[in-house]
């Protein structure tokens, strides 16, 4: 019985978004697509504040808030399904993140693979596990949640700016600061990349774990 409601669940989320992984969705719009656990999911946002986060769904549901009318109407969303997961695009023009105030929520779930791409603004990821790829051009990134022996391999690195990793037992500022480490043990990967601004690495990961290499 539960595998058949699982099913009814997945078939109604993908035909109640059938449009969506087709046609550009205007921001007032909440929206939803299947999407399998372990999936690889590729965001590519313009400047804004996105929140990602894990949930016992296996879909993705986006939502997103902005300061003005103009900008409501101004962005959109797009899903794009793949073999593997998913390409999600904010797209807008001219969007400057502290102006358009504009916040995007995304549910996927608790395992998924991530890559983000964003040019600045703010990108927090809780109650994700996966391997996470995340570049930022000015801003802050937040990874929190992170569990002992999770990751095989840590790199943060900013250009100008912070990396605090007191998941690590870390917290180096200045120019070209970087933090590594790796765990022969771990699951996933995690890359992430301000060049400038702040990443935060929050969690219970073992301290005295080998392999700590914080420059």
């Amino acid at each position: 019985m539960r595998s058949v409601c699982y099913t009814a669940t997945v078939a109604l989320l993908a035909c109640h978004s059938a449009g969506f992984a087709q046609t550009k969705i205007p921001c007032s719009q909440t929206v939803m697509h299947a999407l399998p656990s372990r999936a690889a999911l590729i965001i590519d946002a313009k400047p804004a504040g996105l929140q990602i986060v894990g949930t016992d769904q296996e879909a993705i549901h986006v939502s997103c808030m902005a300061g003005s009318a103009e900008t409501v109407s101004e962005v959109s969303l797009h899903f794009s399904p793949t073999p593997n997961g998913g390409k999600l695009s904010i797209e807008g023009p001219h969007l400057h993140h502290g102006n358009n105030n504009l916040e995007v929520k995304v549910e996927v779930p608790r395992r998924t693979n991530l890559q983000v791409r964003m040019m600045a603004g703010q990108v927090t990821v809780n109650e994700v596990k996966g391997d996470k790829d995340i570049d930022l051009g000015a801003g802050q990134i937040t990874i929190a949640s992170i569990h002992d022996g999770d990751y095989r391999s840590v790199n943060a690195s900013v250009g100008v700016g912070e990396v605090q990793a007191q998941a690590f037992g870390t917290d180096k500022g200045g120019f070209f600061r970087s933090f590594s480490r790796k765990n022969p043990g771990g699951e996933y990967g995690l890359h992430a990349h301000v060049t400038t601004g702040q990443i935060v690495l929050s969690g219970n990961a073992q301290r005295e774990s080998n392999g700590a290499k914080p420059d």
